[in-house]
């Protein structure tokens, strides 16, 4: 397996302790440059470039509203305590009930569903959706050896954001701008990956979700985490509504350049179990009891029903290996 990566006329090695292939033909590469279509991925501010020009096309209208509307919500921070104080602390103020039911999910993920990787196993973790890498700098601090993912490379929410980190870890975690459907990774590496609250913004769920298993060791996990669920596809249908309706308003922008399906559904949980022959289990963390009063409240004053989060789980079958 590959433990470091560099390119002609690039003086920067990172220590990526993942073996690759070219995420636009599938084929293996033993450095970064694949032989058979020519792709060639790059390292740039120490984030491996992964994504094909023609795909980096598909999701540049989408990569630009995201990014103008998460500054605009105060996602990031000029001061490093910020980043370091995530998800437990929100210093700015801005999206602190959001945080906290982050860190409320990650306790409950660590603790309950984490802890039943093997000892002897590497605890190798795909972090998808990393964002500014909190999770992944999290995962070190616990122990695990994280690998991170994300569309955004960008150094107030994106991965650029991620070098806050890297003073205070022993070992710093890769970083890679990749799609979760093209993944540059070689078959059955991770111990577990993750959607860190980006499953919802997927295209094709099912081919989402294989490109995950292909990536896990056998017996490994594949998570769903904070991606919002509904008990029915009206209410999921209304909130994609109302949220492009609230995104025109504000920013000028519906931020639909993309068809991501936005949340889940135990219809859509139970035929992705059916696709892909998995099952899942179901872990509820306790958000407190205001949270838990919100299905009735809305109920109550008749409104459409809230979002709610679990964590979703499925092994990997021998047969998938």
């Amino acid at each position: 397996m590959a433990a470091s990566h560099t390119r002609s006329g690039d003086d920067t090695v990172l220590d990526l302790n993942v073996a690759l292939q070219c995420p636009r033909c599938g084929c293996d590469v033993a450095g970064l440059d694949c032989r058979v279509c020519a792709f060639q991925m790059r390292i740039a501010g120490d984030i491996v470039h992964a994504i094909p020009p023609e795909r980096m096309a598909h999701y540049a209208k989408f990569m630009e509203d995201y990014a103008r509307i998460r500054a605009a919500e105060g996602r990031g921070s000029e001061r490093e305590e910020f980043y370091l104080g995530l998800p437990y602390v929100d210093s700015t103020g801005k999206n602190s009930e959001q945080w906290h039911i982050r860190s409320l999910t990650y306790d409950h993920l660590l603790k309950q569903v984490l802890n039943a990787i093997p000892p002897e196993e590497d605890k190798k973790i795909l972090d998808l959706g990393a964002g500014n890498g909190w999770m992944s700098y999290r995962l070190a601090l616990a122990g695990y050896r994280p690998t991170a993912v994300d569309l955004l490379i960008n150094n107030e929410d994106g991965l650029g954001a991620a070098a806050h980190y890297r003073g205070h870890l022993r070992e710093f975690f890769p970083r890679f701008q990749a799609e979760i459907a093209r993944l540059p990774f070689r078959n059955a590496q991770f111990d577990v990956v993750i959607f860190n609250a980006s499953f919802h913004y997927s295209e094709d769920y099912e081919v989402t979700l294989r490109e995950a298993f292909r990536c896990a060791k056998e017996g490994g996990m594949v998570i769903i985490s904070d991606t919002p669920w509904y008990s029915c596809e009206l209410s999921g249908s209304q909130m994609v509504a109302e949220r492009r309706a609230e995104f025109l308003r504000r920013y000028g922008t519906a931020s639909n350049s993309i068809k991501s399906i936005q949340y889940l559904t135990d219809a859509r949980l139970q035929a992705l179990e059916k696709q892909l022959s998995i099952k899942w289990t179901l872990d509820s963390p306790h958000y407190g009891f205001k949270w838990a009063m919100r299905p009735l409240m809305a109920k109550l004053r008749n409104r459409r029903e809230p979002s709610r989060f679990r964590i979703y789980s499925a092994r990997k079958s021998a047969r998938d290996a």
